[in-house]
């Protein structure tokens, strides 16, 4: 293996004589990090439960719920959207909150994929 070359967002590994390189993007890796951590929160696990039990639902709905001050609710709402784990719907002036199955799938495949590797 041939030295590490680093740019600014880019390492490098691996030998290019023989097609043997390997990339990590960091930009990739910190969005990487922010969604795992996204759903490696009790809190935020627990959101995703009762969206996915009771449906589509409100931040007030989710706060009254699971008893959280609304601002609780709203940031953690913010992280798990941000993340894709939640998908958004507006009807009339309410803002539904979903499970983005989709997204939860990825997320598992890539785990799976890491541990079993």
């Amino acid at each position: 293996m041939g030295t590490p070359a680093i740019n600014d967002e880019v390492l490098t590994i691996g030998s290019e004589k023989t097609n043997d390189q390997i990339s990590i993007n960091f930009n990739t890796l910190r969005r990487s990090v922010l969604t795992l951590r996204a759903i490696n929160h009790q809190l935020r696990q627990e959101i995703i439960s009762l969206l996915d039990k009771d449906g589509r639902m409100t931040v007030t709905d989710i706060y009254v719920k699971l008893r959280l001050e609304q601002s609780v609710a709203s940031q953690h709402l913010a992280i798990l959207r941000r993340a894709g784990v939640l998908k958004t719907e507006r009807d009339g002036k309410f803002i539904y909150y979903s499970v983005n199955n989709d997204r939860l799938k990825e997320i598992s495949s890539f785990i799976e994929d890491l541990v079993n590797s």
